[in-house]
């Protein structure tokens, strides 16, 4: 068994294995263990997965919670255990049967949340900018020599170059071992703490994570993409005036092959400008990458923190500068700000659903149906668009000019009904989107959704001839009010045609033809 699990795991971390990044391999690790687990302990012993019976999965997946944990447990391990050979046909369908996708709990952001959040990682970063780039002033005077020697000005733009160079200010090892700033800096720098030494060049954790929340607050960017940015490259703008135009190159492994990597323009003209962010990131972490440069060269990340730790669990570290922010620092930040949880999704789904709306690194269907349907603060945003737009729906309908589209072909994505083939049921003008459209058939003739084709000319034809034959037998006022408009739409419908082609079709005729309309007539539909 386990020489099983080790191969299936080994295959998925190849190129074509279909994980595209450690933190996947990670994630499916964790869940394999488990099951390996719960194997283990199981009696018959299961020896390999050939062994592995339908029971056996479904009161594994039985014993799981029923929460996300439990959910993401059973459909990672059958993703990885689908792959093997010796998995029996009853099982594998067993496996199909994979748990109900959790309901979204996720929000986004009241405005007024939003809003708080924005401020306190404005006011976190823009302390620390100012702190870094006040020191970077004083470094650079003191390079240029505009300091006399031993003067408190002096010491200081000579323990920042140590800083600079180093990453941290002088310092002598006591005699317990201990590392402390040496005597003569400690009263011009204004004391030993890090506030008062590597913070003046660098970020520490949670100034880093403020940059991160200020990057999806702006940009609708997520934590992993935010996490793992490259430094972003500046070209001159062609205009006159020749402001920076950052490119972004933006990873998302998710995606897959040939869609995970994207690139975003952001030019910096001003404050409030997109990419006023950019430069100030990069004036933020600049000594903190050409440290970490000057002994991993390889290593291209803008975002980069200092802190007094030298080695990382998971992370990989150079020295004392970390990269990237964890769902962990992330919800260390809020708590440390006031907040109830990490600020990353939600403040993410809060960017594409109530600023940008439009998709952010995903498709335009995975925005609609997760993003925008689910969320309850774009559903309250709806309610005067669906409002107007069923004011405009109803417009359309009592309009007696054909609002169908007219088509020589049938399209076999199209959804037939009775009097035409629907385009889009889940977007009807008549009824609340996202459902199946519930209205008339007959107010497929006033729904630009509609298609028709020849193939209803005949049945439209008969339809049309019934109407009049109804209006020679029913109350003028009767057959305004229950057949007018409908009558009117044929009637135009018949002048696209032209004359020939109307005849032709009421030669066409078929039996089908008149059950359907008869049908129609009687409401038989409408049950």
């Amino acid at each position: 068994m386990q020489a099983s699990l080790a191969a299936l795991f080994a295959a998925r971390c190849t190129r074509e294995g279909g994980w595209q990044s450690h933190k996947s391999s990670r994630h499916y690790w964790y869940h394999l263990r488990t099951f390996a687990t719960w194997i283990s302990e199981r009696s018959p012993v299961v020896k390999d997965l050939g062994d592995l019976t339908a029971a056996a999965w479904k009161e594994w997946r039985i014993s799981r919670p029923t929460n996300t944990s439990g959910y993401y447990q059973v459909t990672a391990v059958a993703i990885v255990l689908r792959d093997s050979p010796g998995i029996g046909p009853a099982t594998r369908e067993e496996m199909d049967r994979l748990m109900r996708p959790l309901k979204v709990q996720e929000q986004s952001f009241t405005p007024e949340e939003f809003s708080q959040i924005a401020t306190a990682a404005r006011r976190v970063f823009r302390a620390a900018h100012l702190r870094i780039t006040g020191n970077a002033a004083v470094l650079a005077q003191w390079r240029a020599g505009e300091f006399d020697q031993g003067s408190d000005e002096w010491l200081v733009g000579e323990a920042l170059d140590c800083l600079a160079r180093t990453g941290d200010v002088p310092r002598y090892a006591d005699g317990r071992g201990h590392r402390r700033t040496k005597n003569r800096y400690i009263r011009p720098l204004g004391g030993e703490s890090a506030l008062f030494g590597w913070r003046r060049l660098f970020l520490n954790r949670h100034e880093a994570t403020a940059l991160a929340v200020l990057f999806t607050v702006e940009h609708g960017l997520n934590l992993s993409t935010v996490s793992e940015m490259a430094v972003p490259r500046a070209t001159p703008d062609p205009g006159e005036d020749g402001f920076p135009v950052y490119r972004l190159e933006l990873d998302k492994p998710r995606r897959g092959s040939g869609h995970r990597f994207e690139t975003r323009n952001f030019t910096d003209f001003g404050a409030g400008s997109p990419g006023r962010l950019v430069t100030q990131a990069l004036e933020a972490t600049a000594f903190a990458r050409a440290a970490v440069h000057e002994q991993a060269p390889e290593i291209d990340r803008l975002l980069i923190w200092r802190d007094n730790q030298y080695k990382g669990r998971r992370a990989r570290r150079v020295g004392p500068f970390g990269f990237g922010v964890s769902s962990w620092a992330a919800r260390n930040w809020a708590e440390a700000e006031g907040f109830s949880s990490s600020p990353f999704r939600r403040g993410r789904r809060t960017v594409n659903v109530q600023h940008r709306k439009e998709p952010g690194q995903n498709s335009q269907d995975t925005h609609d149906s997760v993003y925008v349907l689910r969320d309850q603060q774009a559903q309250q945003m709806a309610v005067d668009d669906i409002a107007a737009g069923a004011d405009a729906a109803v417009d359309t309908a009592h309009s007696t000019v054909l609002g169908a589209v007219l088509r020589d072909d049938p399209d076999p994505v199209d959804a037939p009904t009775a009097t035409a083939d629907c385009h889009d049921t889940k977007h009807s003008p008549f009824t609340a989107h996202g459902v199946s459209c519930g209205a008339s058939f007959l107010m497929c003739l006033a729904c630009p959704n509609a298609r028709v084709h020849p193939g209803h000319h005949a049945r439209l034809a008969h339809l049309h001839q019934a109407l009049e034959y109804l209006r020679s037998v029913m109350d003028p006022a009767q057959w305004n009010a229950d057949w007018y408009d409908t009558h009117g739409r044929l009637s135009h419908l018949k002048s696209l045609l032209g004359q020939p082609v109307w005849d032709e079709a009421l030669k066409n005729v078929t039996d089908s033809d008149r059950d359907v309309i008869d049908h129609l007539l009687k409401g038989d539909f409408d049950q």
